[in-house]
C-alpha cells in the first residue's frame, strides 16, 4: 500500500499541479526541511569524499567519485535529482527539483546557475498551486554562470547556455544560447 508521501512525489514525478489546497502539500514543506538539514552539512564541509557522500543521501542516489561539487549548492527536496558522470557543479548554484531535474554526463554548470523545475500557474486564482515540469541537461553540455533554466526545459547534447541566459524551451543539440529569453546564437561545427 502507498503512503501519502509517495503519492505527492509521485504525482509531482509525473508532472501533475499540485492545488495549493492539497491535504498533502504539508509532505512537501517536511520532505524539504530534512533535506536542509542535510545540505547545511554538506555547505560546511570541504572534503569531496564527503560532499559527494550527502548529496547521495540527499538525490538518494550514488554520486559517482568523477562529480565534483563546489559548495555552496543550495536544493529544496534533492530525490527528484538525477546528476551523471564527471559532472562539475561550481559554487552557488540552486536546485528547485520537484519536477524532477537529470544531468547527464560531462555537464559543467557555472557559478549562480539556478535549475528551477517549479513554477505557478499565471492565473490569480490558482497562482498558490504548484507547477513541475522535468528539466534534462544532456551529455557535455555547459551551462554559463548565472543561467536559469525553467520548469520543463531540454538543454541538447553538447550545448552551451551563455552566461545569464533565461532558458525558457528546448535547446537543440550543438547550440550556443543567450539572451532573456534565450535564442539560439550559432550552431557549434566540429573539426
Amino acid at each position: 500500500m502507498k503512503t501519502f508521501e509517495r503519492e505527492i512525489f509521485e504525482r509531482l514525478r509525473n508532472g501533475d499541479t499540485i492545488s495549493s489546497n492539497d491535504p498533502e502539500m504539508y509532505k512537501l514543506r517536511e520532505a524539504c526541511y530534512v533535506t536542509k538539514k542535510l545540505l547545511v552539512q554538506m555547505n560546511n564541509s570541504s572534503d569531496p569524499a564527503e560532499i559527494r557522500d550527502l548529496l547521495s543521501r540527499i538525490t538518494d542516489s550514488e554520486i559517482d567519485e568523477s562529480v565534483a561539487v563546489f559548495t555552496p549548492l543550495y536544493i529544496n527536496y534533492g530525490k527528484h535529482t538525477k546528476i551523471g558522470k564527471n559532472v562539475f557543479i561550481n559554487f552557488d548554484c540552486t536546485f528547485l527539483d520537484l519536477g524532477g531535474i537529470t544531468i547527464e554526463d560531462h555537464v559543467l554548470i557555472a557559478p549562480k546557475v539556478s535549475l528551477l523545475s517549479e513554477g505557478h500557474p499565471v492565473s490569480p486564482a490558482n497562482r498558490q498551486s504548484l507547477l513541475v515540469g522535468h528539466i534534462c541537461i544532456k551529455r557535455n553540455a555547459w551551462i554559463g554562470a548565472n543561467a536559469t533554466i525553467l520548469p520543463g526545459v531540454t538543454i541538447g547534447e553538447n550545448a552551451i547556455v551563455a552566461a545569464g541566459a533565461i532558458v525558457s524551451k528546448d535547446v537543440p543539440d550543438n547550440t550556443i544560447v543567450g539572451g532573456i529569453p534565450a535564442k539560439i546564437i550559432k550552431h557549434i561545427e566540429y573539426l
